[in-house]
């Protein structure tokens, strides 16, 4: 048994996974399948993405918070005794001109380097987080929605085809609804089709690498899906046993984004399981998740709570 922490640095948010892992007979998975066991499990929205798709740059403020949240993991990491940490960095942190300052106030903090991954190994890593505990033979679609970018990953016991593009909730947000600092709120039709134009023809470019309609299963992760399933499943709290593995029809997440996106930054706030740093940003994420639907013709969608973060923490585990 190895003691990891794994770090997921995304557009939107910074996760922290610290765990206690017995790896499988081998890195590919075949004979035991091993064990994940969560010690402890947090979130913290830092919005390092904040202006990056439109200066190319990570704002003074944004480096901040990421730096508060990695100062707390710290401490988090110190008292658990994780033997093993990995820190990942994704889409907005591959898009900033100035990110050797981010790597320099990570290496600080945390004393190793956040690896920039591509979006291949993203989509590998969340494919592993997402479908390790899934029985084996079914082929899936993994569609992990973030701030800047979206994965797609088609595979059974192993990927087979995968592809990042740049469409996330923050990212089309900050395009699309946002004018000189003011929220357009509730967006306006026109405004609704820009952000579909531009999610048509990233599923247009995924489509080139990853055959979209062949799986059978739609599983998907991250915040925007978790949130909507939370909604769609009426829960006054957000509650991830609930949320985990559970099966959202199309008719209910095309309710859940009609009434994401004909609401008020009031209105979504009222909604008990929002977290106040997705209030703004899981309109266009609940949009992205409704046109993959009706381009797949998924019936459905499962859910996981079990994504890139998981991945992380299997891979420091068994070094791969």
């Amino acid at each position: 048994m190895t003691r990891v922490a794994a770090v997921d640095c995304g557009t939107n948010s910074i996760r922290l996974l610290v765990a206690d892992v017995t790896a499988s007979d081998g890195a590919s998975g075949a004979g035991t399948p091993g064990e994940l066991t969560d010690l402890d499990r947090r979130m913290t929205i830092v919005r390092l993405g904040q202006g990056v798709d439109r200066t190319g740059r990570f704002a003074p403020e944004a480096l901040e918070r990421a730096f508060a949240a990695c100062r707390e993991y710290a401490a988090v990491i110190e008292e658990h005794g994780a033997r093993r940490i990995r820190f990942v960095a994704t889409s907005a942190t591959r898009d900033a001109a100035n990110r050797d300052d981010f790597v320099r106030g990570v290496v600080e903090i945390l004393g190793v380097e956040p690896e920039v991954i591509t979006g291949d190994q993203e989509a590998a890593f969340s494919f592993t987080g997402a479908t390790r505990e899934l029985p084996g033979g079914d082929s899936r679609l993994v569609v992990d929605i973030g701030g800047g970018s979206t994965e797609f990953v088609v595979g059974d016991d192993r990927v087979r085809a995968a592809r990042s593009v740049d469409i996330g909730c923050v990212r089309l947000t900050e395009r699309h609804l946002v004018r000189d600092g003011v929220a357009c709120d509730p967006p306006t039709p026109e405004r609704i089709a820009a952000i579909r134009a531009d999610i048509e023809a990233a599923l247009d470019l995924a489509e080139e690498t990853v055959p979209l309609r062949e799986a059978r299963t739609l599983v998907g992760l991250a915040g925007s899906v978790t949130t909507v399933a939370a909604i769609a499943l009426g829960l006054p709290t957000y509650d991830s046993t609930a949320i985990h593995r559970s099966r959202i029809p199309y008719d209910q997440v095309k309710a859940v984004t009609d009434r994401l996106l004909g609401a008020t930054h009031k209105e979504r706030a009222a909604i008990p399981v929002v977290h106040p740093g997705r209030v703004d940003v899981i309109g266009a994420g609940s949009l992205i998740l409704l046109a993959i639907m009706e381009r797949t013709g998924a019936a459905e969608v499962v859910v996981s709570e079990h994504d890139i973060l998981d991945g992380i923490a299997w891979s420091a585990a068994e070094g791969t």
